[in-house]
């Protein structure tokens, strides 16, 4: 059975890919994943915000978000969990493309037009074979419209693909009032390909303390459904390459997502719970389901079940809606 599948136009060998995680700062690490089948590596993010230090910009920015309320701070990952500097993230990436022969996908999470085009240039520079813009913005300013807050996502893109050659996928949240239209627009500005979705670290409080807690929950099988929709809904409309990312805990999820139609599905809870070999059990089982049903390749079945192609497309729609209220005795 062949795992060979192709996402924004790099060849891979298999669809599960390492998704940006902590697990990547160890050129070990990604030596690891590639002997046991990772199809490409998306480096951990390299965040702005810890390297330039431009703390004018910088405040100027987050008082158009949630950052405007100091408590909110706590509901975001300590940026000291990514204490890597820039010359440290760049010699990551050529150290990486040294010992392994898949693709390399540089991560960024810049909040300046500045820093995504200087970051940019300089992860192209140092090898990288694609980049990943993680666009984590939450719009916390009630002033700001939405058209405001869609420009920002399409300005990065493009001042991006203005400065790069490589491939650029943008990871996005999944709030957009009408995500399949800017699903488009993004691919106009020239996205190669789009990460469905970022997941937010969202707050809970407690209640004895009366203190925010920033714990971090791994996700679960459960949270594939929104990403499933939307991967199912864009493929065949919108010609750009789609990931899957979020609640990939087995071969199951990444069955799925691709008979939605995602190209590729990036895992990276999976091997924090279960180490980074699982991505071999991961191949094999999707293999070994791919047997058992009677494909030989990845585009035998992949977006078979997206809305396009399945028999009763109303399911994605209003009526499937109807028909889950109505089975609810």
């Amino acid at each position: 059975m062949k795992l060979h599948t192709k996402y924004m136009g790099l060849e891979l060998d298999s669809p599960i890919l390492v998704s940006a995680c902590t697990l990547s700062e160890q050129t070990d690490n990604i030596v690891k994943m590639e002997d046991n089948g990772a199809g490409a590596v998306v480096l951990f993010s390299l965040f702005e915000e810890q390297i330039k230090k431009e703390e004018a910009r910088y405040k100027g920015v987050m008082s158009e978000t949630s950052y405007a309320f100091p408590e909110a701070l706590d509901y975001f990952p300590d940026l000291d969990d990514y204490n890597v500097g820039t010359d440290e993230y760049l010699e990551n990436i050529r150290k990486a493309k040294e010992k392994v022969n898949i693709p390399i996908i540089g991560s960024i999470n810049g909040i300046t037009n500045e820093g995504w085009i200087d970051y940019s240039k300089m992860i192209e520079q140092a090898g990288a074979d694609a980049l990943e813009v993680n666009i984590f913005f939450l719009p916390g300013d009630i002033a700001m419209s939405s058209s405001e807050v869609e420009h920002r996502y399409l300005n990065i893109i493009q001042s991006i693909k203005q400065t790069v050659k490589i491939p650029v996928a943008v990871k996005l949240n999944p709030y957009f009032s009408a995500m399949g239209n800017m699903a488009l627009r993004m691919k106009n500005q020239g996205a190669d390909g789009l990460v469905l979705f970022n997941r937010f670290y969202q707050p809970d409080f407690d209640i004895n303390e009366l203190v925010i807690k920033t714990d971090l929950h791994y996700s679960e099988s459960g949270e594939i459904r929104l990403p499933l929709f939307w991967i199912g809904l864009l493929y065949g409309k919108v010609d750009i390459s789609l990931a899957a990312t979020t609640g990939v805990q087995s071969a199951i999820e990444v069955i799925k997502y691709i008979l939605a139609g995602a190209d590729v599905v990036m895992t990276a809870s999976s091997l924090y719970k279960n180490g980074i070999p699982y991505l071999k059990t991961m191949n094999k089982e999707l293999q070994d389901w791919m047997y058992m049903m009677g494909f030989d390749d990845i585009k035998s079945f992949k977006g078979i079940m997206s809305q396009q192609n399945v028999s009763d497309p109303t399911a994605y729609e209003r009526a499937n809606y109807i028909k889950i209220l109505e089975g609810v005795k």
